[in-house]
């Protein structure tokens, strides 16, 4: 059965996983420099075929996924009516997707297909619709929520989320959005998987009771 699933999702120290003042300089917003550094890093050992415990959790996140959801402020900084479509997401050309990628705004625009196979659907129907037509775009496979929080709240709190990667950097950021704020008891049904740390990051998986 496909699977709901958030992956790499990053937070300091004190909850936060964005920052504020969002802009085309600071796409994570101010207060949170060095927030996905593991990550990067991750990868980069990834790029050079070195391992880790980071390396692990970035090569987890990409198996089997065949769609991705989002919102408007990971797509981009815009806010608003959109005043052209020129704006295409923070990834140039050929974004690191390449299948379907779902927005969600209250602003719609036409899909913009991608190099390499991705394509951005714009909508504002409700989060049970849209995980619908990412089941159906991934044909078999799991969807990712990419981010950001507000998105993945919706999801939490619809009851609609498999399970859930979340990497706690040692950072403070004191202000801009938090994770786990506005759940109520929606992570009632959720229990903690695996634990495990690296020097740059703890990660832990919550996973359907």
């Amino acid at each position: 059965m496909p699977k709901l699933r958030v992956h790499n999702l990053t937070v300091t120290l004190d909850g936060f996983a964005s920052g504020v003042d969002q802009r085309p300089g600071a796409p994570f917003g101010d207060g949170v420099d060095g927030l996905h550094e593991w990550a990067f890093a991750a990868s980069r050992d990834l790029a050079d075929g070195k391992g880790g415990i980071d390396a692990g959790w970035i090569e987890r996140g990409d198996e089997n996924i065949g769609a991705t959801i989002m919102g408007r402020n990971m797509f981009g900084p815009v806010r608003g009516p959109w005043q052209d479509e020129s704006w295409t997401g923070w990834w140039g050309e050929n974004p690191p997707y390449q299948h379907d990628v779902f927005v969600h705004t209250h602003h719609l625009r036409p899909s913009v297909p991608m190099a390499g196979g991705t394509v951005f659907h714009f909508t504002d129907e409700p989060v049970e619709t849209v995980l619908q037509r990412a089941f159906e775009a991934a044909d078999g496979k799991d969807v990712r929520i990419g981010g950001g929080p507000a998105t993945i709240q919706q999801y939490l709190r619809a009851g609609l989320v498999d399970e859930m990667h979340v990497a706690v950097v040692p950072l403070l950021a004191g202000r801009g959005e938090r994770l786990f704020d506005h759940l109520g008891d929606a992570l009632d049904g959720y229990r903690v998987a695996e634990v495990v740390a690296s020097p740059a990051a703890a990660h832990s998986l919550l996973v359907r009771r």
